[in-house]
């Protein structure tokens, strides 16, 4: 009992101490901040044993203050970070739409310069709005209808070249039916001179995205790399619209005729605007001319029938000014004779 008494004493006698000490410094310090002390040896006791203090409350102020300005730049910069994100962020958007109003823009351009090029076309502009699902490159759905003016069997052109026609109309949407349709079937020739060579281009279905053109005899003078154009024969399509481009030359399967593949001149996984062909001012083609048949080969039993037939007339014709021509001469004869007497 006396051993935990004397230590529990001895902790007290030093808690003491360190109360006196401690008041000591306070007392210190605080007089020789206010100019109390006058004597230079107290003057240096104190600021021996001063100086550690206030450097190390100098030392944590500064440690305090640079954590602090730390820690506000740091939220500062996490700030402007992101607002700097959420700029960015809107002017990718922006870019987006500005990129999407340009394409827009480049289309309507090419469109407007076609319609005011196409005099001889009455035109109606239109936006594709849906694809079939199950033909999804054979047909789609464009947003005119027959409050526009469009109706069945009118041909759907590009800037660039035939799309394809309308096969049902509504009063505020229509179908198309794509070149790209194994149904489809359009009246075209090779654009060249020298060729115009005629043929049908239908769809593939084996190849859907490539038509052909097909009934091309083995002999036809069509090459890789000449232009397909419709022929206007038909009714829907007008003629001399762009089809495509010949891009192989194949034999069918019997290997008396020729099929050439083309490479369409609209890209239909692209199409996004088109333009109807409400009216055409263009004249009908003209139908195809018959050979000159050569001296020596007219064998054609009609010909020869209507040949013999003009002759006929034309020995009529004769006869008839012969006998006028003898009853006139007669008639002075007898005058001359009258007046004798």
């Amino acid at each position: 009992m006396s051993g935990k008494y004397r230590k529990n004493r001895g902790t007290g006698k030093k808690i003491g101490i360190l109360i006196v000490v401690l008041i000591s410094l306070f007392c210190i310090i605080f007089f020789s901040a206010r100019g109390r002390f006058q004597a230079p040896v107290l003057n240096q006791a104190v600021s021996v044993i001063v100086t550690p203090f206030q450097s190390a409350i100098s030392w944590v102020g500064s440690q305090l203050n640079y954590v602090t300005s730390n820690i506000w730049e740091i939220v500062t910069v996490h700030q402007q970070n992101k607002m700097l994100r959420n700029e960015v962020e809107q002017l990718r958007i922006q870019n987006l739409h500005a990129s999407e109003y340009d394409a827009e823009n480049q289309r309507l351009r090419a469109l407007l310069g076609y319609k005011q090029s196409a005099t001889q076309f009455d035109l109606v502009a239109a936006r594709v709005i849906g694809r079939e699902s199950a033909t999804w490159s054979s047909v789609i759905e464009i947003n005119r209808g027959t409050r526009d003016g469009v109706d069945v069997d009118m041909a759907v052109v590009t800037d660039k070249g035939l799309v394809g026609h309308i096969i049902e109309a509504g009063p505020t949407s229509s179908k198309v039916e794509l070149i790209l349709d194994p149904r489809s079937s359009v009246g075209t020739l090779v654009q060249r001179a020298d060729s115009r060579v005629a043929g049908i281009v239908e769809g593939d279905m084996n190849n859907p995205t490539m038509p052909r053109m097909v009934n091309i005899p083995k002999t036809a003078d069509v090459d890789e790399g000449d232009i397909i154009v419709t022929s206007g024969f038909g009714g829907v399509y007008p003629k001399g619209l762009m089809v495509g481009t010949v891009s192989e030359m194949r034999n069918d399967e019997g290997g008396l005729l020729k099929i050439a593949i083309l490479e369409p001149a609209v890209d239909f996984q692209r199409l996004e605007d088109v333009m109807v062909i409400t009216a055409s001012r263009e004249a009908p083609p003209a139908p195809l001319k018959t050979p000159p048949q050569t001296p020596g080969t007219e064998t054609d039993p009609a010909a020869q029938a209507a040949a013999a037939q003009a002759a006929a007339e034309g020995s009529d014709d004769s006869s008839s000014d012969t006998a006028a021509d003898a009853s006139a001469d007669s008639s002075s004869t007898a005058a001359g004779e009258g007046t004798a007497q």
